[in-house]
């Protein structure tokens, strides 16, 4: 025998209990049990402990009405169903009862008991139904959540491969870029070597050929001459080779900057003695000093950039022109190396380029040289924390300035 379906009278008049229950009575198979309470308070409190089935609300409980219950109910998450039992028979009291949350009404002396039991039949399957749609959607929320939550981290994904593709695809286009940049690095030394080695190497081929002809003492003149020409030619062929290897040693980050301490003057005019030999007919190198003497740096770093530009200011300048050599130290402890000359001076349109590995100025094609001495100057520059500026007019001549901080810092490898 199935169980029996409790339900719960809320009326604050006894009489319709005993009506309600003589009804319930007459209903064929008695599969009921009925409960009563009249009061609103106490009506809750049995409403809470869910021990019913459904539950029959009379529209007036005294000080409150049954749709206040049946709202409160409802709203704390009772889902046995609600039907309104009402004096009224009208199409106001029914959408009240609606939307307050009960599932049907009956009026009162009006029903009997088929239609109450209808009433409660229909309520507890259409409770049924409205749980059974509750916890579908419930599902289906939850399912909606779960596949939103996974498209989410799809997406979050996809954006984080596309990051990567996109990082990969720039870090692909750098390294073309720099291959590209290394392939052209590599053509202009094939063929700035090429030539810069081959004039060198004829001169002392042609001279050492003629040194075997003089044999007789009254050519002792002309055999000098080709041996100055055959040093000559070594020194330069020595130079290229210095600034490839130092092109080379700092690619491998292998420059190190060892400060000492020592009279900047004192090294200085030392450098310009040893440049007398290099300098063309008539060139003078015009030194002066200003300030203090003494500095800590690296002094190797320092006479490279020197010979480099005071070689510059030669090769570029004119027999006769003199190039000015000023060396000094500044109130704000700096150091300032200036080397002036008279010479060409730099193409408006090459001084982008001035400092690029190998580059060489539109007006000095046939002025042997490397295209490297001014980008071996800026990064010994650097690598001694200092900066390089140059003003230049064509024809006119150019003027670099060194300026590097008067006690440099120890620095154990410097890589490029």
């Amino acid at each position: 025998m199935p169980d029996k379906i409790r339900v719960l009278l809320i009326d604050d008049d006894e009489d319709d209990y005993i009506i309600t229950r003589d009804i319930m009575d007459d209903i064929p198979g008695r599969n009921y049990l009925l409960d009563w309470t009249s009061s609103f308070t106490e009506a809750l409190e049995q409403i809470h402990q869910r021990k019913h089935d459904v539950y029959l609300v009379d529209f007036f409980l005294g000080a409150h009405d049954g749709l206040e219950l049946i709202t409160r109910a409802v709203g704390e998450g009772i889902t046995a169903p609600f039907i309104l039992l009402t004096g009224q028979t009208d199409r106001e009291t029914d959408e009240k009862a609606m939307r307050a949350g009960a599932l049907d009404y009956l009026v009162k002396g009006t029903f009997n008991p088929f239609d109450l039991e209808r009433s409660i039949r229909y309520s507890i399957e259409h409770a049924k139904s409205l749980a059974q749609i509750q916890r579908l959607n419930m599902e289906l929320e939850q399912r909606v959540e779960e596949r939103t939550q996974e498209l989410a981290d799809a997406i979050r994904k996809l954006e984080q491969t596309n990051r990567s593709l996109y990082e990969a695809q720039q870090e692909i286009k750098k390294a073309l870029k720099k291959e590209k940049e290394l392939h052209e690095l590599k053509s202009r030394f094939v063929t700035i070597a090429s030539h810069e080695f081959r004039t060198p190497l004829s001169t002392v081929l042609s001279s050492a050929s003629l040194i075997a002809k003089y044999k007789n003492a009254d050519d002792d003149d002309k055999r000098l001459k080709h041996v100055d020409r055959i040093k000559s030619a070594v020194s330069n062929l020595t130079n290229i080779l210095n600034d490839f290897l130092s092109i080379s040693r700092m690619e491998e980050g292998k420059i190190y900057n060892v400060p000492t301490t020592f009279n900047l003057e004192y090294f200085a005019k030392e450098v310009k003695d040893e440049m007398q030999g290099y300098l063309k007919p008539g060139q003078q190198i015009r030194y002066q000093h200003t300030g203090e003497k003494e500095v800590h740096m690296d002094k190797q770093l320092l006479k490279n950039v020197m010979i480099n530009l005071l070689s510059n200011g030669s090769k570029y300048s004119g027999e006769g022109k003199s190039i000015y050599f000023m060396t000094g130290i500044t109130p704000d402890n700096c150091v300032q190396i200036t080397v002036q000359d008279e010479g060409i001076g730099i193409p408006e349109a090459d001084k982008a380029h001035l400092f690029t590995p190998f580059f060489r100025a539109h007006n000095v094609t046939n002025i042997q040289g490397t295209g490297l001495g001014l980008n071996i100057v800026k990064k010994y520059v650097e690598i001694m924390n200092g900066s390089l500026d140059y003003e230049s007019e064509l024809d006119k001549g150019t003027t670099f300035t060194i300026t590097l901080p008067k006690t440099n810092s120890h620095e154990e490898n410097i890589t490029y």
